[in-house]
């Protein structure tokens, strides 16, 4: 990965344009657990032969690196993580 893309980092933000995704979830239930971007990641890591990398813990990584703002949109760090989002570069050079 870090020979084809820079670093993880480019690797990873790559399947999302460098953009996080930013659902609007009114309830907790309507999260999902995973989603189909999670889905593709998943495949790609396991094809470059990397264990334990389902979509389900591809999204949860997602969650916690800030991929994606999956806050409801009740919660006050919704509304911060939306203005983090529209703030970010939309293109990560390799460094």
């Amino acid at each position: 990965i870090k020979r084809e893309f820079g670093s993880f980092d480019n690797y990873i933000w790559g399947f999302l344009n460098h953009k996080p995704m930013c659902p609007d979830y009114r309830s907790w239930r309507k999260v999902p657990v995973k989603t189909s971007k999670s889905e593709s990641i998943s495949k790609d890591m396991v094809r470059r032969k990397f264990r334990y990398v389902g979509p389900t813990v591809i999204h949860s990584f997602m969650q916690a690196a800030g991929l994606t703002n999956d806050h409801l949109i009740t919660c006050p760090r919704h509304t911060h993580c939306m203005s983090m989002a529209a703030a970010a570069p939309s293109n990560v050079s390799s460094q």
